[in-house]
């Protein structure tokens, strides 16, 4: 018998097409997906709903090709939280669907796990303070927490015993931690303390692993979840806690569309099911920090180390006063720690030898031919490479411009941080954690720091994968070699995610005892964020930072969307950008409207770009208005793209 489905397709379009099948050779029931025939192409779908009978149609009705799944991937649930996030993301459901489920779109992040390693740990006994924020998360009636610990306060042991009396009680969580450098060490805690009783969702996997997991899941044969940003769409049934570890990283943000932040699609979810959301992190977002104050989220304190480390003492050096990239400070106590037995943690976030190339003769800068971006010198390969767009060229040795020799390569990177490690400490095993590394080969995260932690690396040099949630007790001594160097970018965050860096990697010192040491390098030794930083003084960063966002009427006083129109034409970007403008202008209401103006790096992959940004307190009059500026607007050759509560403007 013929019947009929209603199918998305992952396609920047917002309606369902129609497909017909023959139910005796064909199994089709909503929530699975299936091949279609799409214009020329082939192409996945998702089936939302199976019709007994033809609907009145004016087009040919084309036939499924083939049933990919033989149970349901998605439920009711799940579509309705993606017609939410089509309607709060500008974005549509078909895409959406894709990026919920494994074998659509994936996080893009490094590293694999093995879910069969980790062992049986032995049972840990709380401290005062946890216990207390165990029993308050888990006993109270509140429904919005936030454990604020110092680093290495045992904030992971917190979240695990309020999964443990959640999932004893019948109740399926789900953890998210930002970075696939976290899991690593937090999947060998949980997959033997809650054997068989948990799944792992991330990018590491294999797609077919990746569904593996997500039928455990769905057919409810596991309670824990644990995975990156896009495990929050884990198909649980009965969802009654989202814990969101370091909640203040930016990762938690898709940077591609759907633009959706795990901490609100958690929000969603659990206001239909009743649940509770933990935050947590040593350095809250400001968003986090103005709703405790304002006691609209309850917030628990971790005050001390646990395992008997201490915060370590923190010494600022002025690089003005040095002439070389590594201070004689910061050597002499790398001399000290090694010779000690104990181990060195670098950071520095900035990837590749330099950055800046500069004729002395005429001036003359290398950009990417693609990109309004200077290009970074890679040592290794020898050639320069743009870091928006992938775009290489061999190194050269003479002025494109004018034919000078006097050129000049400045700016360093972690790649020519090694070398200088190396030639200094010639005696001691040195690795590099970056994505330069790590995308060769997708298990370098996992084995380094396997290396790292069994001492056969002595200094671990990286960027931001070696800041956060890393624990390991033989390290004495973080260096942070250029402390200021986000602190320009020209963003209204910049302060923030900074000081976030700093105090993070900072936490990896002294974890076992009291003789850490973080030595912060800078030029601007006497800027606030800096200053703070280096004494760990959250809540004072924190009270400093609102006040200026207060008067500024900034994020978290305020909302923004920013829309982008981007083009190889740079007048056709210009001019939609204008045009949806003065279509907002027009619309008025509740909101201000800056722009058409360029982005901050106007040039991307060919593309021009230009922005409209909206800011105000009321975000749903924001999205109205910009729904209906967009309506029945189409410009030939002109991507349009909205980011709903952008945390990057550039």
């Amino acid at each position: 018998m013929i019947k009929y489905a209603k199918v998305l397709v992952p396609v920047p379009l917002k309606t369902d097409f129609l497909y017909s099948f023959d139910d005796e050779k064909l199994q089709i029931c909503p929530g699975i997906r299936v091949m279609v025939p799409f214009g020329r192409m082939k192409k996945k779908g998702y089936v939302i709903e199976v019709l007994e009978e033809k609907p009145e149609c004016n087009f040919e009705i084309r036939e499924i090709l083939k049933a990919t799944d033989k149970e349901p991937l998605f439920g009711e649930n799940e579509y309705n939280l993606a017609l939410w996030m089509e309607k709060f993301y500008f974005s549509n459901r078909g895409e959406i669907l894709d990026t919920m489920i494994p074998g659509g779109k994936k996080d893009i992040s490094f590293g694999a796990l093995d879910t069969e390693m980790g062992e049986a740990r032995e049972s840990v006994y709380l401290t005062d303070e946890q216990q207390k924020a165990v029993e308050e998360i888990t006993e109270s009636d509140s429904s919005l927490f936030y454990l604020y610990g110092i680093t290495g306060s045992g904030k992971t042991e917190v979240f695990l015993k309020c999964v443990e009396k959640v999932v004893s009680e019948g109740g399926q969580v789900i953890y998210l931690v930002p970075e696939i450098t976290l899991t690593h060490q937090l999947a060998q805690q949980v997959i033997k303390r809650f054997k068989g009783n948990v799944a792992i969702l991330h990018s590491g996997l294999t797609e077919s692993q990746r569904i593996m997991q997500w039928r455990k899941i769905k057919r409810g044969e596991v309670s824990f979840v644990i995975g990156a940003r896009s495990a929050v769409f884990a198909p649980f049934e009965n969802l009654k806690m989202i814990i969101i570890d370091e909640e203040h990283e930016n990762s938690y943000k898709s940077s591609n569309a759907p633009r959706y932040h795990a901490r609100q699609v958690a929000q969603k979810r659990l206001s239909a099911t009743g649940g509770k959301l933990v935050l947590g992190s040593a350095t809250p977002s400001l968003e986090s920090w103005l709703l405790m104050e304002k006691g609209k989220m309850k917030r628990l304190n971790l005050t001390k180390r646990v395992g008997g480390g201490t915060l370590p003492h923190v010494q600022v050096v002025d690089m003005s006063k040095e002439n070389g990239l590594i201070s004689t400070v910061l050597q002499k106590e790398m001399h000290r720690t090694l010779s000690d037995g104990k181990q060195v943690i670098l950071f520095l976030n900035r990837r590749g030898y330099s950055y800046y190339y500069h004729c002395n003769n005429c001036g003359y800068e290398l950009k990417c031919p693609h990109c309004d971006v200077a290009m970074t010198y890679h040592k290794n390969k020898d050639e320069m490479v743009c870091h928006y767009c992938g775009h290489r060229e061999k190194l050269k040795h003479v002025c494109p411009n004018c034919g000078s020799v006097n050129v000049l390569y400045s700016g360093v990177g972690t790649e020519f941080v090694e070398n200088e490690i190396k030639r200094l400490f010639p005696s001691h095993t040195c690795a590099r954690l970056d994505t330069d590394v790590v995308s060769k080969d997708r298990k370098t995260i996992e084995k380094t720091l396997t290396a790292f932690g069994s001492g056969e690396i002595q200094i671990l040099l990286g960027t931001q994968m070696v800041a956060k949630g890393l624990n390991f007790p033989n390290v004495r001594l973080v260096g942070i070699i250029l402390a200021d160097s986000g602190l320009l970018m020209p963003d209204f965050r910049a302060s923030e995610r900074t000081f976030d860096l700093l105090v993070q990697v900072s936490g990896r010192s002294g974890r076992s005892d009291e003789s850490g040491k973080v030595i912060i390098q800078t030029r601007m030794p006497e800027n606030d964020t800096i200053r703070l930083a280096s004494s760990s003084k959250v809540e004072e960063f924190s009270k400093i930072e609102l006040n200026i966002r207060s008067q500024l009427s900034f994020p978290p006083y305020s909302r923004l969307i920013n829309t982008v129109f981007r083009s190889k034409d740079r007048m056709k970007a210009f001019k939609a950008a204008e045009e949806i403008a003065k279509r907002l202008r027009n619309i008025g209401g509740d909101y201000e409207v800056f722009g058409a103006q360029e982005c901050p790096i106007e040039k991307v992959r060919e593309q021009y770009r230009f922005q409209v940004i909206l800011k105000s307190t009321d975000m749903n009059g924001m999205i109205n208005a910009l729904s209906v500026a967009l309506n029945s607007f189409s410009p030939s050759s002109v991507i349009v793209e909205v980011d709903t509560d952008p945390l990057e403007m550039l």
